[in-house]
């Protein structure tokens, strides 16, 4: 069945609901439902999501939505791709049963909402100290999506949500949004899809030159440095990896951490000159040209 554009919370409702109910019968057991949130300009990370989502449910549903809570400038706003039909066909490429697609007004009537989740303390870390109420508008959107993408009678089956972990910061809150609040839903990682020359695939690579694509690769080789020393139980020396970084032409380095991987607190005292014991996940953003990216890496076993 081709995937079916729907563009209202109404509307998605119900097909969901025809769909669970269609699925439930042919199989003989309550059916699962997956939901795939993106904000479009979908590439192969995104359909890495998707047929993840597919192979583990009877029923899958990804969001094309570009919110703007998300974007504190508005010309990046005006600047973020928006690629419909492509996005539409490459869902349906995958096995997407539906692609919602609504509009600002659809998503937030009468307004931006005055009442939205907060991140907290760990939101103001990282991409939240370069990107003030980033995750504040990322975590509202994403209840709002959990929310709606549910039909009217929930579904019996299981449901879950599939997020890269590209954005590592976004998928650790959204695990503790989910569980804080007690949502209905299973949130799933998925790896990290990479180009052939190790750059993690992002909606934002399309704006790079060719020279600041070839730059931006010393993102990837100073993760796969830091997993060499983890692996090697050495001192991981951030500080000779920045510098490393910092030489590239036209890369400024925002960032370069150490976390723990469930709480993303930083690990410095245990990783910056003493041999790397344990495990840990390295996170990387820098503007390269007009581009900001981010990256990750876990570390140790």
């Amino acid at each position: 069945m081709p995937t079916t554009l729907v563009t209202t919370i109404a509307g998605l409702k119900a097909a969901t609901a025809r769909l669970l109910a269609a699925r439930s019968a042919s199989a003989g057991r309550p059916a699962t439902l997956g939901l795939v949130p993106t904000m479009g300009a979908l590439h192969a990370g995104h359909a890495a999501l998707a047929r993840a989502a597919v192979a583990e449910n009877d029923v899958v549903v990804a969001s094309v939505f570009v919110n703007p809570l998300q974007f504190g400038d508005p010309a990046d706003l005006a600047r973020y791709p928006r690629t419909t039909d492509a996005d539409l066909a490459l869902l349906d490429s995958v096995g997407v049963d539906l692609m919602f697609a609504p509009t600002v007004d659809e998503m937030y009537p009468g307004g931006e909402p005055l009442v939205r989740v907060s991140a907290g303390r760990l939101g103001e870390l990282y991409e939240g100290a370069s990107r003030p109420g980033h995750f504040d508008g990322a975590l509202t959107v994403v209840a709002k999506l959990l929310h709606v993408g549910l039909p009217l009678s929930g579904t019996d089956g299981g449901y879950r949500a599939y997020f890269g972990q590209k954005d590592a910061q976004q998928l650790a809150l959204v695990r503790r949004m989910v569980a804080d609040l007690d949502f209905p839903v299973e949130i799933v990682g998925v790896p990290i899809v990479r180009d052939a020359d190790d750059l993690a695939l992002s909606s934002r690579n399309r704006f790079l030159s060719a020279g600041q694509r070839e730059s931006a690769l010393v993102l990837p080789r100073a993760l796969r440095l830091l997993e060499r020393r983890a692996d090697a139980h050495e001192p991981l020396d951030l500080e000779s990896v920045e510098a490393m970084v910092r030489s590239a032409p036209g890369v400024e380095l925002d960032y370069l951490e150490v976390v723990d991987p469930a709480t993303l607190s930083p690990r410095a005292e245990n990783c910056r000159e003493t041999p790397f014991t344990g495990e840990a996940l390295a996170l990387i953003a820098a503007r390269v040209g007009p581009v900001r990216l981010i990256d990750n890496a876990p570390l140790g076993s």
